[in-house]
């Protein structure tokens, strides 16, 4: 074997390491460092801020290639928090989130666009079930950081902003719509640290 060959032998082999290297890993939610907020117009008067208490999510990520491959948020229905408990019960029945029928929230991503200015930003792209009906949504996601956690688990870490508005009667929530009582528009915020597996 001649030194071109030999060459060509070993940048072959670098290249299959590479490619190795850069197999998509999966992500698992921490759950302890995972909040939604939304926001919604009530009566027009001020916006009514919330969060949901309860949920859960992975996905599959090729952070050399940038790429998702999958992923999927579930969030409990009835964990909806506003501080008022009279209002809380009134989100979870049927006159908007009605919990006790549909208990779960669930998006599940199927795109991943990410910006030519910055690659850590971009559209994030999925399907949304609630109350039975599953539409597509579009979120403007960041990918903050992603390094060895600093202190406790010290896993390896993604940390994710990402928020979208949606329009609740396209799923069939229309109580209050019509007579301005509750807007339309919900405004939604995620924020969350994803721990590799």
């Amino acid at each position: 074997m001649n030194k071109f060959e030999k060459l060509i032998c070993v940048g072959l082999a670098l290249g299959l390491a590479s490619t190795t290297l850069a197999e998509p890993r999966e992500f698992k939610i921490d759950e302890d460092h995972f909040s939604i907020m939304f926001r919604v117009s009530h009566v027009g008067f001020a916006d009514q801020i919330g969060l949901f208490l309860t949920a859960s999510g992975s996905f599959v990520y090729d952070e050399e290639a940038n790429e998702l491959h999958s992923g999927e948020v579930a969030v409990d229905a009835s964990s909806v928090f506003t501080n008022h408990e009279g209002r809380d019960d009134h989100v979870r029945n049927r006159d908007f989130l009605h919990a006790r029928r549909h208990d779960t929230i669930r998006f599940e991503a199927d795109g991943w666009y990410p910006s030519e200015e910055d690659p850590r930003s971009g559209r994030l792209t999925g399907e949304l079930t609630m109350l039975g009906e599953t539409r597509p949504v579009e979120l403007a996601a960041t990918i903050n950081k992603m390094d060895d956690f600093p202190f406790g688990h010290e896993k390896y870490t993604m940390g994710v902003s990402a928020s979208t508005t949606i329009l609740r009667s396209e799923w069939g929530m229309t109580y209050g719509v019509e007579d301005g009582m509750v807007g339309d528009e919900v405004h939604l915020a995620f924020e969350f640290e994803a721990l590799a597996q």
